[in-house]
């Protein structure tokens, strides 16, 4: 159901008390003058503590810095039988207040059976315990694909630019996830540059979108560079993720394909699932948001569970995109012996139950290093659309990472390091292992004024000590694990049996 719809209902059914959360205070308020005029029988009132009623030259002032008096002019100014909408910005910050309070639930009790409505809008939810069961919550979404459509050409009414169809497609994808304030403010700034919008506008609008993102303080904008040829092995997952790679056109539309849902990579550290991350938004082209499943937890009440929405709306508005949540076992382990008054299981049941039920293209690549830490409910089918196991590379798969590695460090000078034996020599380093004795044979060269060498490497990788000779209860539940049918191996070389075995011998 959309905005329009939800909220013509809520003011038909008399629900007296509404809490939008959004930081788009004129498009909402747009958006509720519409809705009242397709009723017909409900007068906008608006009210902010600086300037008090507003727009109705008989009230123009009422209430100012005063929001007690505010509430009180719904039932002593306005007539019983009149209907009216008040909407009253930034109110959130006078809910602790007493009088506040109790008036709020008066007149919830009161306006029942009035056509009368308030409409407390403000940029977050804080909502104290005794308003919970009287104040209803309403999602405002951001701008739609057709109004961000229709504000671009409005926005070049005034330029007498005919803009291609290919150009405008192009600055809508782009613009996806942003406030309508925001897309009016950089695009009025490309046009003041130079007179019209160009197709390197879009990178305009894809900045003012990372600093959006960062401003939540929520998801990072992630640079992904790396491509699937930097990843070592993993040729399970590898021909899994090529397969998709058009999945998300139109043409898979067509065919009928819903969209991929996501991955859950599981396995040690250092095996390469985070660099996975980066190289899946590399490959199918699609902007990498990071989450940082702490930074969903805040300190006051209804904080966490408003950024857990915050950060489904914002992602969905930014599809087709990846989500990339890493180390998502640390940020869930064990809810159920939290006491945070249930926040974390809250948080928890909204972001698995969107997991389940989103229809939107958001890929969720979510990796977990320690699989008992995660609730049972991670990984039930229907979350993701597989879980993949990322063990320690085979023989074969270490040498295709130091191959990698190499020929980006070295790339004219790759004949001369003995690879293959480079590979039998580290049965049980990881990739990012043994990219760190790469780096210290570097340092080994550098300090005598040479270039490093094969030796220098086998050397460092002598004095580094592997995660899987401290983690073998680890690896060895992850076996009995894997060997029960909970995951895919990502690597086609060898047995999990065989390879694991080995590293425990």
């Amino acid at each position: 159901m959309n905005f329009y719809k939800e909220f013509g209902l809520l003011l038909r059914a008399c629900y007296p008390l509404i809490y939008i959360p959004t930081t788009e205070e004129e498009r909402l308020e747009k958006a509720i003058a519409t809705v009242a005029q397709k009723l017909g029988n409900r007068n906008v009132y608006v009210w902010d503590f600086v300037s008090g009623y507003q727009d109705n030259p008989n009230f123009k002032g009422f209430g100012k810095r005063n929001p007690l008096q505010a509430l009180e002019f719904i039932t002593d100014k306005v007539p019983e039988r009149a209907g009216g909408i008040f909407i009253l910005r930034d109110f959130h910050r006078f809910l602790e207040d007493i009088s506040v309070s109790r008036q709020l639930r008066n007149l919830a009790r009161n306006l029942k059976s009035q056509p009368k409505n308030i409409v407390i809008v403000a940029p977050q939810i804080e909502i104290p315990a005794e308003l919970t069961e009287v104040l209803t919550v309403v999602d405002f979404p951001l701008p739609t694909a057709p109004e961000i459509r229709t504000e671009i050409q409005r926005l070049i009414g005034a330029t007498e630019q005919n803009l291609s169809e290919q150009l405008l497609d192009e600055l809508v994808r782009s613009a996806r996830g942003l406030s309508l304030e925001r897309i009016r403010r950089v695009l009025t700034m490309a046009i003041a540059t130079h007179g019209r919008l160009e197709p390197e506008d879009a990178e305009l609008i894809l900045e003012e979108k990372r600093q959006s993102i960062r401003q939540t303080q929520i998801l990072d904008f992630y640079p992904a560079t790396e491509q699937i040829s930097d990843i070592g092995g993993l040729d399970n997952l590898k021909d899994w993720l090529l397969r998709r790679g058009g999945a998300f056109g139109e043409r898979a539309r067509a065919y009928g394909l819903p969209h991929p849902r996501g991955l859950l990579l599981v396995g040690i550290q250092g095996t390469g699932k985070s660099l996975t991350a980066k190289a899946i938004a590399h490959h199918w082209h699609l902007p990498l948001l990071r989450l940082d499943v702490g930074r969903l937890f805040g300190g006051l009440v209804g904080e966490s569970e408003s950024r857990t929405r915050q950060t489904v709306e914002l992602a969905e508005a930014l599809s087709p995109c990846i989500l990339w949540i890493d180390e998502i076992d640390k940020g869930f382990a064990g809810i159920d012996g939290k006491g945070d008054s249930g926040t974390t299981s809250r948080v928890f049941g909204t972001f698995i139950n969107w997991l389940a039920e989103k229809q939107s293209p958001v890929f969720v690549v979510a990796t977990a290093n320690n699989i008992r830490a995660l609730p049972p409910e991670m990984l039930r089918k229907g979350r993701f659309d597989e879980v993949f196991f990322v063990g320690l590379p085979s023989r074969e798969e270490r040498e295709a990472i130091f191959k990698v590695h190499l020929a980006r460090l070295r790339p004219h000078n790759l004949g001369s390091y003995d690879i293959q034996r480079l590979a039998y020599e580290t049965p049980e380093f990881s990739g990012a292992e043994i990219e760190q004795t790469i780096i210290e044979a570097m340092h080994i060269g550098f300090s005598q004024n040479r270039d490093f060498v094969t030796d220098d490497i086998l050397e460092a990788a002598s004095q580094i000590i592997p995660l899987a000779k401290t983690a073998q209860e680890q690896i060895q539940f992850l076996q009995q694990w894997v060997e029960a049918g909970k995951a895919r191996l990502a690597s086609k070389n060898t047995s999990l049996s065989d390879r694991i075995q080995s590293h425990l011998n």
